[in-house]
């Protein structure tokens, strides 16, 4: 933490909103406060804020979260209005600059997109800017959602490789089980992040301001952690916490990430929420990607399911359902079901013309 020069910072509804009783103005001040701090040692941040729904149902009277989507889109487009005025007034208080930036999941599922929003935010720092992330609930449907914003800070971490994500929440951080109901329960400081422990140990609680619960954040630890990025997870309540921890203090949990870097391409591919489709493969295939280090052929695929086009990403499944890969797609579903366990040498006889011999080239597919 202390060697770290970019920093994703995530904060949640509870937090920023005060339980849902409108804008906490003063803890927000605080964190900009703070960020000024760090950006004058010479630290990069940005911001990934939750609250623009809960202010909005707080603005506009509803007692709770409704469950309509076009209802929950008019209280983000309400809510977000107040959420960026306070932010960019906090902000100018220490002299610097924010910039809102609204983010679907199609805007890193496409590759030139992906590229455009990595450029905007690489300079946006490079200017000295804090930009102020959300999920674009305004237009998003369910079918191109991040899920929550954990989720968009890892992805946010893993677009810009920043060296560090930090989860602020309303708890200390991730305990053995759920401190609420077990006072028993004991907080994890140190763990690989990707652990398969942490999952049981988070459980899925969330609240009626929120969406995520812990579950929500030790799956986006693993998933900055693609990118060599560690992960705090630590109680927004804190004072100067994220001061302290970039002074080196150890705080909350902390989730250390145990691979190294991808590759910008296949971490693209391994940053995609959603699948066009899923290639159930035999054990040899499987053993073939995981070791071997080889493509795709069409004689590994047993099943074939969704629809979708050439250059597609589509996910591998093991015999045992278990995602193992994905990767682009060098044909598309129809096609992928009319050669599935064929030889590659039976392509041309089945469909008239060959792409590739491959389904899926080994420089396209990333393991997971």
């Amino acid at each position: 933490m202390k060697n770290a020069r970019r920093f994703v910072v995530k904060v949640g509804s509870t937090l920023v909103t005060n339980r849902g009783e409108g804008l906490d103005v003063a803890a927000i001040a605080q964190w900009a406060r703070q960020i000024a701090h760090l950006q004058a040692a010479g630290k990069q941040v940005v911001l990934v804020s939750s609250g623009a729904i809960a202010e909005g149902i707080q603005r506009l009277g509803w007692k709770t979260r409704p469950h309509h989507m076009h209802q929950l889109q008019a209280a983000a487009a309400v809510g977000q209005m107040g959420l960026v005025q306070v932010y960019e007034t906090c902000f100018r208080e220490h002299g610097l600059h924010t910039a809102q930036v609204l983010l679907t999941h199609a805007d890193l599922a496409d590759r030139q997109r992906y590229l455009n929003a990595r450029s905007t935010l690489v300079t946006l720092l490079g200017l000295g800017v804090i930009p102020i992330i959300n999920e674009n609930d305004t237009v998003v449907t369910d079918e191109i959602k991040f899920g929550d914003n954990d989720t968009l800070g890892a992805l946010v971490t893993n677009l810009i490789e920043a060296d560090c994500l930090v989860i602020l929440t309303d708890q200390a951080g991730l305990f053995t089980s759920d401190p609420r109901r077990n006072p028993g329960a004991t907080l994890v400081h140190d763990a690989n992040a990707g652990d398969p422990a942490l999952e049981a140990m988070a459980g899925s609680a969330g609240s009626a301001i929120a969406k995520g619960g812990m579950l929500t954040k030790v799956l986006a630890a693993k998933r900055a952690a693609r990118s060599g990025a560690s992960t705090v997870i630590a109680s927004g309540h804190e004072p100067e916490v994220l001061i302290r921890l970039c002074a080196g203090e150890h705080i909350g949990t902390f989730l250390v990430a145990a691979t190294t870097p991808l590759a910008a391409r296949k971490q693209w591919l391994a940053d995609h929420v959603q699948v066009a489709g899923r290639l159930t493969i035999d054990v040899g295939a499987a053993r073939a990607l995981r070791s071997g280090g080889k493509s795709l052929l069409p004689i590994g695929v047993k099943d074939v399911e969704g629809e979708f086009e050439r250059g597609a990403v589509v996910a591998c499944l093991g015999p045992d359902g278990a995602e193992i890969a994905r990767g682009l797609a060098n044909y598309s579903a129809q096609e992928t079901r009319r050669i599935a366990g064929r030889p590659s040498s039976d392509i041309e006889s089945v469909l008239g013309y060959v792409e590739e011999p491959e389904l899926i080239h080994r420089d396209n597919l990333v393991l997971l």
